[in-house]
């Protein structure tokens, strides 16, 4: 069984740790507990994790965010995936710090980068795992706030939360979105 695992970023220094770029961050962790080094690819930086007679295909789009889709469907095609073996991993600001929530399927929500990937599929029939980056921002500082850097106190919270996402997205692969659901989505 093989597997693509997107996750959604900016590819530049000036996006390097900023809560747009979680997708990148929990990639970069997963491919280091592997001991996997990426390589630029057509369309991103890719690498392969096997776990458990299964091939995860990470890939970090160098699309930039609201391009994700035209990097996407790509490696869908090239890894002759469908849609449903994919998870692709994306920040929220709906959800509290830390918070990890996946969904087989739903909205953007009004993430360009989920919106761009919806338009270029035709759909939004696939998993996604939204990672919280929460709301504590002033009033119109919204784009500062999901471009912004992490806060020392944000930094403390992170490798937990990152460690839980990948494991979530192991049990993606191993058992299954629904049953990951229903284990990973209340803790």
């Amino acid at each position: 069984m093989k597997y693509l695992i997107v996750g959604l970023g900016n590819i530049g220094e000036e996006y390097r740790n900023t809560r747009h770029n979680i997708g990148f961050e929990i990639l970069d962790a997963f491919a280091k507990a592997s001991n996997i080094a990426f390589s630029t690819q057509r369309y991103g930086d890719v690498g392969e994790v096997k776990f458990k007679g299964r091939k995860f295909v990470l890939l970090k789009p160098a699309t930039y965010m609201n391009l994700s889709g035209k990097a996407v469907n790509y490696w869908l095609q090239k890894e002759q995936l469908t849609p449903d073996k994919m998870l692709v991993l994306v920040d929220d600001l709906a959800l509290p710090l830390g918070s990890l929530r996946m969904r087989a399927k739903g909205s953007d929500a009004g993430h360009n980068g989920l919106a761009n990937i919806n338009q270029i599929l035709g759909h939004s029939n696939y998993p996604r795992l939204r990672f919280g980056i929460g709301d504590e921002f002033p009033r119109g500082q919204q784009i500062e706030h999901v471009l912004g850097k992490w806060s020392p106190e944000e930094r403390v919270v992170l490798p937990e939360r990152i460690e839980l996402a990948i494991d979530i997205i192991k049990a993606f692969g191993t058992i299954g979105v629904q049953r990951a659901m229903n284990i990973y989505n209340n803790k």
